[in-house]
């Protein structure tokens, strides 16, 4: 798809991980929640129920391997996952480490960005090699 953020692999708001068996591991610039990444398959499909059999089994262990490289690399409490699709319809995840007396705890993580949560991009860059090395 010509106009698909992560088809095109833009990178306005997220920076590239690495690449996963069937998907593509970004991190978001926004990180007011410490290591939320996006986990987005690398073929363009929108919905889960299009995935045939091995695709769905290859998303779900690339989708362990991120959030367990996410969980060793941050210690979150829990991590929450979610899948809208409205404004970018592509299937992806939203992997979202939550700590207890943290921003949204006990509740669902917010969506919008948060002017406070963006990043230099050396530090970015630091959170992106870390969670490289628990890959």
């Amino acid at each position: 798809m010509e106009n698909c953020r992560y088809c095109n692999r833009t990178t306005d708001i997220v920076k590239i991980v690495t690449d996963l068996e069937v998907s593509t591991l970004y991190i978001t610039r926004d990180q007011a929640y410490r290591g939320r990444c996006i986990l987005a398959l690398k073929e363009h499909k929108t919905e889960f129920f299009q995935l045939d059999a091995d695709e769905t089994a290859a998303f779900g262990r690339d989708m362990a391997k991120a959030s367990k490289a996410i969980y060793d690399a941050f210690k979150p409490d829990k991590i929450n996952y979610a899948a809208f699709g409205d404004t970018y319809p592509h299937l992806h995840f939203h992997l979202v480490p939550k700590y207890k007396g943290g921003k949204s705890w006990g509740g669902p993580f917010e969506l919008a960005s948060d002017p406070n949560g963006s990043l230099p991009e050396e530090e970015l860059a630091g959170l992106i090699k870390t969670i490289r090395e628990k890959l």
